[in-house]
Order: structure tokens, then sequence, then C-alpha cells
């Protein structure tokens, strides 16, 4: 009996019992699942909101394209995973549109008097206050050229168009990248375009010019990241261009774009830059823009 009693030791292993090793692969399945589940949880994409506000058209055909323009870099933007976004005509009237936004994007009508105007201020502001990072594309880089409004955007968005100390002016020119190794220079070189620049445009003084082209005999900043001081001050992007709707159709021209929101959204741009692949219906305008057709 003790000899036996000493095999079944030997086979079991020293201080082996049965429960003792049914605990044991227990233990080594729970820890193969929370690694499975760690990698899992790695591998999902960081999920980020982005509403794009615009309007009807106030401008000739196929230029200030506002909503088509929207939806045009909504598609874009969606094809980075993870990234919802939403286009809105106006500022939303339902709080809960913008209250989960990591970026709000302006291609508006003077974006600093549309972002501040009374009936939203207070929203706006505590959107900014927490975060929430900010584009404005061609005239939504515009406010009033005032004492409150006007020194209030510039501090918010980095820079400030308006046409009494600025100016703006229809040229063929090259667009090239401003910061080397910047997020939003990723995956475009420079290009050729024919676009309605602003120049001599207010900016804050550690602004980083991200897009640059030589307009009226000199170079001017196009495009810029802004990090909002603070603790959560949150990060704004700026870009004068954007006049004419066909300028959309260019690669360079989008992905720099598409690069800018998604950096304010506080995404990793990757190093071929955002994917934004379009089909050429994208460029159609909806009834409402056709029109103007002359």
């Amino acid at each position: 009996m003790d000899k036996r009693r000493d095999e079944a030791e030997v086979s079991r292993g020293p201080g082996r019992s049965c429960s003792g090793w049914a605990g044991l692969a227990a233990v080594l399945a729970a820890a193969c699942w929370c690694v499975v589940c760690v990698e899992c949880c790695a591998g999902e994409p960081e999920s980020r909101k982005i509403v794009l506000i615009g309007h009807g058209p106030d401008h000739p055909y196929r230029t200030h394209c506002y909503l088509p323009d929207c939806e045009l870099l909504a598609k874009c933007l969606r094809q980075t995973p993870g990234v919802e976004a939403v286009v809105h005509r106006g500022w939303p009237e339902e709080p809960r549109v913008l209250a989960d936004a990591h970026a709000l994007v302006l291609h508006v009508a003077r974006g600093g008097d549309f972002l501040f105007d009374a009936a939203h201020r207070q929203q706006a502001v505590e959107l900014l206050d927490r975060g929430m990072g900010l584009a404005a594309i061609h005239w939504g880089t515009g406010a009033a050229n005032d004492d409150e409004v006007g020194p209030l955007w510039q501090r918010t968005l980095g820079g400030h168009y308006h046409r009494e100390f600025a100016r703006y002016l229809v040229e063929r020119t090259s667009l090239r990248p401003g910061t080397a190794g910047h997020p939003i220079c990723r995956g475009w070189e420079v290009f050729e375009l024919e676009d309605e620049f602003y120049i001599h445009v207010r900016f804050q003084p550690d602004i980083v010019p991200v897009a640059v082209a030589r307009v009226a005999g000199g170079d001017h900043t196009i495009g810029w990241a802004y990090q909002r001081p603070g603790e959560r001050g949150g990060r704004s992007f700026g870009f004068v261009a954007g006049h004419f709707h066909d300028n959309f159709a260019l690669l360079p021209f989008r992905r720099c774009v598409v690069n800018g929101i998604l950096w304010t959204a506080g995404l990793d741009v990757p190093p071929e830059g955002a994917p934004c692949a379009i089909e050429p219906q994208d460029l159609d305008l909806p009834e409402e823009f056709e029109k103007l057709k002359p």
C-alpha cells in the first residue's frame, strides 16, 4: 500500500492534488482571458465625435459651398477608424449634439461672430474651456473687428481675419507644408492651386504655420495649428483657403484639412496622412447650391 501511494504521488508530482491541478488550470485560463481582453482593447480605435457646421449659400456658384464641403470632409473623416463625423446646418438647437463632441469645425460666414453669438455663447465657452478642439475654414476664420469678439476669437483660434486690416485676393500659387514634422503636414507635399487667400491675418505669437503659400509677392501662413493655453486649453486649426468647392478635388488639399481637423480632436495622424478618398460624384452640389449656376 505504501508503495502504491508513493507511485501515485510521483505521477501527480510533489504536492499536487487533483484539486490543485484544477485550480492551476482555472488561473491559467483567467490569465489567458485577461491577455486576450487587453489585446482586444488595445486594438480598438479611439472614439472621437467631430461636428461640422455649415449653412446655406451666400456666394456665387461653386464658391463658399459650406454644407457640401462639410459633407465631403465628413466622408473623409469617417475613413479614420473610431471617428463619428456629424454635419449640422447652423448651431444645433439641442445641446446634446455638441455635449460629447471632441472637435467642432466651422465652415461658415465669420466664424468668430457665429461661435460667440449671444444665443449660445455660454455653451460655446463651456465647450472650449473643457478642451474641445476647434477648426475654422476660409471665411470661418473671420470675426468682427471690435474690442470684444475679435480679440476673443484670436485667442481662441490663434488667428483672426477681417478685411479692415487683412486682404483677400484670388491667385494661382503653390501651397507647401509649413513646419516639417508637424502631424498636419504628414502625407502631402507642395502642390499648385488657385484659391482666394486671406493675408495679413492677425495671429497669436505662438501659432505654428502648417501650410504656407507665396501670395502677392510674399510668403504667408495659410494654415496654422494653435495649442490654446491652460490645463485643458484644447487645440485649434485655422485654414484660410477653401473659397472654391473644386479645390476639394485635390488630394493634398483635402489631406491638409482633414489632418488638421483630426489633430484638433486629439487623434494621431498616421505617417502617410489621413485617409481621404472621394468619388467624382462627391463634388456634385445639392439643389440648394446647384441652382446658383448661371
